[in-house]
């Protein structure tokens, strides 16, 4: 049976990377029918100060908005808390701004929650990875946790990019760490 879906918001860098890394681990469509969970997603802009940004004008860091992936999901077959631990295992959330050579606010690590069930998990799951994968070696996770405001989609040509083009950049720290 399927539960009614759900939305989750990711900000770990080029969006590319980080809508491709969850699809080729959570949806059917794009993992060769292991994947589970992920119904559809799309690249695109949140947590900035200007309205209908282009992908232009968020690579200036004017907007303050991040690239980010929507994931709707089905809570049934992956939880939330899955989600957001893959999250963190498929970029380095202990750089501020910054994810490989990508640098800018537009780069941040962030979690924007959509609901304040969202959040508890997000700030739970975050303690839980940092003691267990960070605290070890010294590092400190600077993902920040936010309520998800306003969306944008990016241009059409952004959607499941390195579906369409596999040899298109993809920045380097979007791959399993653990």
């Amino acid at each position: 049976m399927t539960a009614t879906p759900e939305v989750a918001i990711f900000a770990s860098g080029c969006f590319w990377g980080t809508e491709h890394i969850f699809l080729k681990h959570f949806s059917p469509t794009h993992s060769k029918g292991k994947g589970k969970g992920i119904l559809g997603s799309r690249v695109g802009f949140t947590g900035g100060v200007a309205d209908s940004p282009s992908y232009r004008a968020v690579c200036t860091g004017a907007t303050e908005h991040a690239e980010a992936v929507r994931i709707e999901f089905d809570p049934a077959q992956v939880s939330y808390a899955e989600l957001v631990e893959f999250f963190y295992r498929t970029h380095d959330p202990t750089t501020l701004n910054r994810q490989g050579a990508d640098q800018g606010t537009q780069y941040r690590s962030a979690i924007f929650t959509t609901t304040p069930e969202q959040a508890e998990i997000a700030r739970r799951v975050t303690e839980e990875v940092q003691a267990k994968h960070f605290t070890p070696n010294g590092t400190k996770i600077v993902t920040t946790i936010e309520a998800a405001g306003q969306w944008w989609d990016a241009e059409a040509y952004h959607q499941l990019y390195l579906f369409n083009d596999p040899n298109g950049y993809q920045c380097p720290t979007h791959r399993l760490h653990w």
